[in-house]
């Protein structure tokens, strides 16, 4: 087995099976710029290996990824200097574009069959780092959240996949309107993950799944990618997740945005857009309670 440690991950290859896994455990996994190259790396390192037919994403530590970083105590600029650069050459949304569309674009073009293996939490960009591979298992105490509605103002990430993964827009609309907490049970009903297993079962499913994989042909498993890949290239997926970074940098500069951040602050909502969602959220049910005694 060849073994790398990269800054923020691991890259194994084992066989037919490549692996990539998420190695922040005391940032919880948290996506840095440093991280989103890692991965991208990894990718095309997978990609231009033909004796990988099949890809693992997964991760240590206590849960899968909680996201963009935006750890208190380092500056915006160290960990994303992709947006510090644009911004500095007026460009709204390159930065943005760089680490968070095309990367993910990559994710979901990546040429071979791919599984992720998703515990604890996946939250905001890294729900997609979870959802986007072919195939999803999640253990029993894995949840997905988009915080970024109400915990930031954004209309959602980058790129919006949550239409596709759950391919009916009144769950969309309701899990990133409310920024809902999905559990891995309700995941998997609503169509985001293939299958829950017990935390303890997690690595042998997924292993076993991948060398039952790893049985056809690399052509035929690519052929079979193309196909169903296309197909929803084909109902617009790509074209839509490009459009998501411009959209979620025009409301990002909204007006009423800004006031709504300002408002959070003064309240001391925070410091994370999961605390806001959760504090606002708190707040609204207190003074819906408060304006009806009898609810």
């Amino acid at each position: 087995m060849e073994r790398k440690e990269l800054d923020t991950v691991i890259y194994e290859k084992d066989g037919p099976v490549a692996r990539i896994i998420l190695n922040r455990p005391d940032k919880a996994n948290a996506q840095n710029a440093r991280m989103v190259w890692d991965v991208d790396n990894c990718l095309t390192d997978a990609e231009r290996d033909y004796d990988v037919k099949v890809l693992i994403l997964k991760a240590n530590g206590k849960g899968f990824c909680a996201g963009h970083d935006t750890m208190p105590g380092v500056e915006m600029a160290e960990r994303f200097p992709e947006f510090a650069s644009a911004h500095a050459a007026g460009h709204p949304w390159k930065g943005s574009a760089d680490l968070f569309t095309w990367p993910v674009l990559h994710l979901w073009e990546f040429l071979k069959p791919s599984i992720s293996a998703v515990h604890g939490y996946a939250l905001g960009g890294g729900s997609y780092f979870a959802l986007l591979p072919d195939v999803v298992v999640a253990s029993e105490d894995a949840y997905f959240q988009m915080p970024l509605v109400q915990g930031l103002g954004f209309p959602g990430a980058e790129t919006t996949i949550e239409p596709w993964v759950m391919m009916n827009f009144h769950r969309a609309y309701e899990y990133l309107y409310l920024a809902k907490t999905v559990d891995a049970v309700e995941a998997e009903r609503l169509g985001m993950v293939n299958r829950v297993v017990p935390r303890d079962q997690l690595d042998e499913t997924v292993e076993l799944m991948a060398r039952q994989i790893a049985q056809a042909p690399l052509s035929t498993l690519m052929g079979v990618k193309s196909l169903i890949k296309r197909a929803w290239e084909g109902m617009g997926m790509r074209t839509h997740l490009q459009t998501s970074v411009e959209v979620m940098e025009l409301v990002g500069a909204g007006g009423d945005v800004a006031a709504w951040r300002k408002e959070n602050a003064e309240k001391g909502y925070g410091p994370g857009p999961r605390q806001v969602v959760a504090q606002r959220r708190a707040a609204a049910e207190a003074e819906y309670r408060n304006g009806n005694p009898g609810a």
